[in-house]
């Protein structure tokens, strides 16, 4: 069977923290899959807003997913302290994909890889965008 791999970016924009909350738990008693999406949703918007955007607004666009990968590393329990290092890369004309790698705060074990596809999009008008410049050339700048 093949493997999803992802070749990870060596550096990151932004960093943020995530705790393991018992709704995150699933019937193994680890990080559940579904939980480490939500994470990562959660990391996206950290991310944007720390350029003072949201999904629904960065430079006068909307992004929507088109994507997403996962690779589990190592498992997550409850109370853990997940540290979320998020960055921007392979751009194309309409979009990019966001890079997420989720370790232990407190042990640095890598817990997942992942990535998320997304494009701009003008959800009035129902079409994708081309990439704002001005999102690009910030994010760019900081890498």
């Amino acid at each position: 069977m093949a493997r999803i791999k992802l070749e990870m970016p060596d550096n990151y924009l932004f960093s943020t923290e995530l705790a393991v909350r018992i709704s995150d738990i699933n019937y193994g008693g680890h990080l559940g899959n579904d939980a480490v999406l939500s994470m990562v949703h959660e990391a996206r918007l950290r991310f944007l807003n720390h350029y003072h955007y949201t999904e629904m607004d960065v430079e006068g666009a909307s992004i929507i997913m088109t994507d997403s990968a996962i690779v589990y590393k190592a498992e997550g329990f409850h109370g853990d302290r997940i540290q979320v290092d998020v960055t921007v890369a392979d751009f194309n004309k309409y979009g990019c994909d966001i890079y997420y790698l989720l370790s232990n705060k407190d042990t640095a074990v890598e817990i997942a890889h992942a990535k998320t596809g997304i494009v701009f999009f003008d959800y009035d008008e129902r079409k994708v965008l081309t990439v704002p410049e001005g999102f690009r050339n910030k994010v760019l700048r900081e890498s």
